[in-house]
């Protein structure tokens, strides 16, 4: 069903209490919106202050909490994954599925309105639950390319692959943002008794990757880099133990490379952001790790789980989960002697259901 901005908002607005200052927000932000022509990114010495982020987009049902994360004004959109259903090794198909979101008013606006990043999961790499062995991942990456309009030079477009890093701010208030592709180079699952979660059972075999050995390489330069906060979008979650579904909790010795890496490069500021679940709640690891890392899980933008039952997780940062629709945000303070991140999950009325604030001091490396 198509619809207007306006009809979202009425359809939104009786759900709860809106406030009236954030609804003239999401109207001046969508009132405001040029020509549809994405927008450009972020200055390299811009300060970050709010980064959005989700995934899981049925490209067929309507998306008014696109309507409400307009109204946050953020400096950057990270979409995690799941972006459409394509589901075919078809890429025909694959591209009238694009094209059916890049119909989506409501996208198009957000897209020329507010810098966008992104990465793949799962459907709009091609397969459920895919990874390396499926035949169309060459063919795929150019849909994604063509979509996300990525530019000719870019370094994206030179290697196989979808995974990207961009920093942002000035010395003090670097934001380093590095999206996973947990997709192209993926092994094979394991499987075995069906769970509530899935199948899927952890798997040591030390030949098996989630990432391949160049992006691991690639993602080791990164970590190296110089930054105070770093956001890294990976379309599974991270930290959640394996229960059957995806998750890097399958390849425990990727997991624990990761872990490993991330002390090794002595990178500070880590924050893992995830999808995919189709619910949203945050887990956090505080063992054997140089600091807390935290992983906040936002999904779905516009579906409904539909067993509604979370899996379980014993890195849960507290009972909360949320299954309706919702969108994660990144605040991030950085006045004062102590700055900080907020991670909040949102619903379609921009009601926070999830929040943890951390000082950025404490994501310092031991």
């Amino acid at each position: 069903m198509k619809h207007s901005s306006m009809a979202v908002m009425k359809q939104i607005v009786p759900v709860g209490p809106l406030s009236a200052l954030f609804l003239i927000g999401i109207l001046m932000a969508f009132s405001s919106f040029p020509v549809m022509t994405p927008a450009q990114p972020p200055e390299q010495d811009q300060v970050l202050r709010k980064i959005v982020f989700g995934s899981c987009i049925q490209q067929d049902l309507p998306t008014p909490i696109f309507f409400t994360m307009a109204g946050e004004f953020p400096d950057l959109i990270l979409f995690l994954g799941d972006n459409i259903y394509a589901d075919t090794e078809d890429m025909t198909e694959m591209r009238a599925k694009y094209d059916r979101l890049n119909a989506n008013a409501d996208f198009r606006k957000l897209q020329s309105r507010f810098p966008i990043m992104a990465t793949w999961d799962d459907h709009d790499f091609g397969v459920n639950d895919g990874g390396a062995d499926y035949p169309q991942r060459v063919s795929s990456e150019q849909e994604f390319l063509r979509f996300w309009q990525v530019p000719a030079d870019s370094s994206v477009r030179k290697r196989p692959g979808v995974y990207d890093a961009k920093i942002f701010g000035p010395e003090g208030k670097r934001v380093q943002i590095i999206l996973l592709d947990t997709r192209y180079f993926r092994s094979p699952l394991r499987r075995g008794e069906r769970r509530i979660g899935g199948p899927y059972v952890p798997d040591n075999d030390p030949a098996k990757t989630m990432l391949g050995e160049t992006q691991w390489r690639w993602l080791e330069q990164e970590l190296k880099k110089p930054a105070e906060l770093r956001l890294i979008g990976t379309s599974i979650q991270f930290l959640p133990e394996a229960r059957g579904q995806e998750g890097w909790g399958n390849l425990p010795l990727e997991h624990q490379r990761l872990i490993r890496l991330i002390a090794e490069t002595k990178a500070a500021g880590v924050i893992f952001l995830s999808g995919d679940r189709h619910w949203a709640e945050l887990s956090v690891l505080s063992q054997k790790v140089p600091y807390p890392l935290y992983d906040l899980t936002s999904s779905s933008f516009n579906q409904i789980h539909p067993r509604g039952t979370p899996t379980e997780n014993c890195f849960r940062a507290d009972e909360r989960t949320y299954h309706r629709e919702n969108y994660g945000v990144v605040r991030i303070d950085w006045t004062g002697a102590k700055p900080s991140v907020t991670l909040d999950v949102k619903d379609i009325e921009a009601g926070i259901r999830i929040e943890k604030q951390i000082l950025i001091r404490d994501l310092q490396p031991n």
